[in-house]
């Protein structure tokens, strides 16, 4: 599971560098939702440190937004699953 989660981090950083450099370019940009889509299958380190290293998408505050509620849903989901895994055992 470490290891899924690294692959996709690494994969995530690398989309979001690639659509900073498309910007840059002025060429055909990544879709945001592929972009979120990626952070929400486990990306959200990846993403997370493409966006503070590049400065990409810090200023977009709907892209923030979802981002943000990307990241509650996955505590959310988290926290849920650490609770019924260790409530299980009891």
């Amino acid at each position: 599971m470490l290891y899924l989660l690294l692959i996709i981090n690494l994969l995530t950083f690398i989309i979001f560098t690639l659509d900073k450099w498309k910007a840059t370019q002025h060429k055909r940009r990544i879709s945001e939702f592929s972009l979120l889509t990626l952070t929400f299958i486990g990306g959200t380190v990846g993403a997370v440190l493409a966006m503070l290293i590049f400065r990409h998408k810090v200023s977009k505050k709907s892209f923030l937004l979802k981002l943000c509620g990307i990241i509650i849903i996955q505590i959310i989901i988290f926290v849920g699953y650490w609770n019924w895994s260790i409530g299980s055992f009891e």
